[in-house]
């Protein structure tokens, strides 16, 4: 069953066609990996999958139903099924690590405090930090703060998780650390994960697929093993980080401010 069905999406920002008649689906309970360079729309699709930018045409159905035509209200009550690890795991540096777990129970829910407490305990334990409720963010390691934010991510039983590169700014043990939580929790909870990311290692681990994107556009989709090895140029020029391929190592000024947008900066 797909959880996730992108249907000729297309979004044009300052005349430069960002998602050009983007195809994807997403299976339920699988791990998509989205992966490209710069600038080939990875962000700007994710930004459109929670529901946070319009296309100009096409559809996202998320369980069959279109989030693309619904109300601010509709989307609302289906964001309440998504968790988010933010790139820089955006935690509140005013509120400790518990209250920041605890946020979304807070905000979304009617629970008795005692519940959310036993619930914020739990999910720190998952990610192994039990006993960590009463510390600041500011007492953490940048670990430590991405294993707070998924613990935040997963407090409300998401159907859906999505990943912001999760191993920006990682050592590479922290990393697989964090890849390692990434799959069990997938496993464990029957989660459903889409992760944007360009680090290679991370993206073979973790991914059961991985869709490469390429000027606005899926250039080739599969397995790790089968994007391995991909016949497509740019795919190959990419997964081995070649200096010489389809992505030129010199280009103009004009074609490089062409795809230039504050909308997708990754």
């Amino acid at each position: 069953m797909n959880m996730i069905e992108i249907k000729n999406l297309i979004k044009t920002y300052d005349n430069r066609r960002v998602l050009d008649d983007i195809n994807l689906s997403i299976k339920q309970g699988e791990t998509m990996v989205i992966m490209g360079g710069s600038g080939c729309g990875k962000s700007t699709l994710l930004r459109h999958i929670i529901s946070l930018a319009r296309p100009d045409s096409g559809q996202i159905l998320i369980k069959g139903q279109d989030i693309t035509v619904m109300n601010e209200a509709r989307l609302v009550e289906v964001r309440k099924r998504f968790g988010m690890l933010f790139q820089s795991g955006a935690l509140l540096n005013s509120l400790t690590v518990g209250e920041n777990v605890a946020l979304p129970l807070v905000e979304h829910t009617k629970l008795d405090r005692k519940i959310i407490s036993i619930i914020v305990k739990m999910k720190l334990e998952l990610v192994g930090l039990t006993g960590f409720e009463n510390l600041m963010p500011s007492q953490l390691s940048g670990g430590m703060k991405k294993r707070v934010g998924l613990a935040r991510a997963i407090a409300m039983d998401p159907e859906l998780v999505f990943y912001d590169e999760p191993g920006a700014g990682l050592d590479p043990i922290t990393t697989a650390v964090v890849d390692k939580l990434i799959m069990d929790l997938t496993k464990k909870l029957g989660i459903t994960s889409i992760v944007v990311t360009h680090e290679m290692k991370s993206a073979f681990r973790i991914a059961d697929r991985i869709a490469v994107l390429y000027k606005g556009k899926v250039v080739d989709i599969g397995t790790p093993e089968y994007i391995r090895n991909s016949k497509h140029p740019y795919v190959n020029q990419f997964i081995n980080g070649a200096p010489d391929g389809p992505e030129p190592l010199r280009r103009s000024k004009d074609d490089y401010l062409s795809r230039l947008t504050s909308f997708d900066e990754d």
